[in-house]
């Protein structure tokens, strides 16, 4: 039984890689095409620029490439703001005591932190997000985008 599952999951992955050959394929074959259509612009967005196949990246295809760095502290704060103006927060949450130490995270991380530190508070029937809420999701939040297990299971 053990080797029908290992044949079967060596299939499963070699399909999935011919499907991600497929798809590359058909992208590069879109991007071929555009020259003959005018004014089309395309822009492609990825977080993962080392993992692009080299056939996408070559000279023609992509003509800019820019690189959005990790926020600075002035617009973590604004972004901080942004996710947490629709919640109660209590008196001692600040974006300097809650956020400030974590340096190198991106929007999408503020906001997951900000949307689990409300989700530990309705957890808790509590109308109120409290600094202790957002201490624990900075901990789940960075242990799960920086592939650790986070303590305890997202509901």
């Amino acid at each position: 039984m053990k080797q029908g599952k290992k044949t079967w999951e060596k299939e499963e992955e070699r399909g999935a890689e011919r499907q991600v050959q497929r798809t590359l394929l058909e992208l590069l074959n879109q991007l071929d095409g555009f020259e003959s259509r005018g004014d089309v612009k395309v822009i492609l967005a990825t977080n993962r620029i080392d993992s692009l196949d080299s056939a996408l990246l070559r000279p023609g295809r992509i003509d800019r490439k820019i690189e959005l760095p990790e926020p600075d502290d002035k617009t973590r704060q604004k972004i901080f703001a942004i996710h947490t103006s629709g919640m109660n927060l209590a008196k001692d949450v600040s974006f300097e005591r809650v956020m400030a130490k974590e340096k190198m995270v991106s929007g999408a991380e503020i906001k997951a932190v900000c949307t689990e530190a409300g989700m530990l508070a309705l957890r808790a029937q509590r109308k109120v997000v409290c600094a202790d809420d957002f201490e624990r999701a900075i901990k789940n939040v960075m242990l799960k985008t920086k592939g650790g297990a986070p303590e305890e299971i997202y509901a």
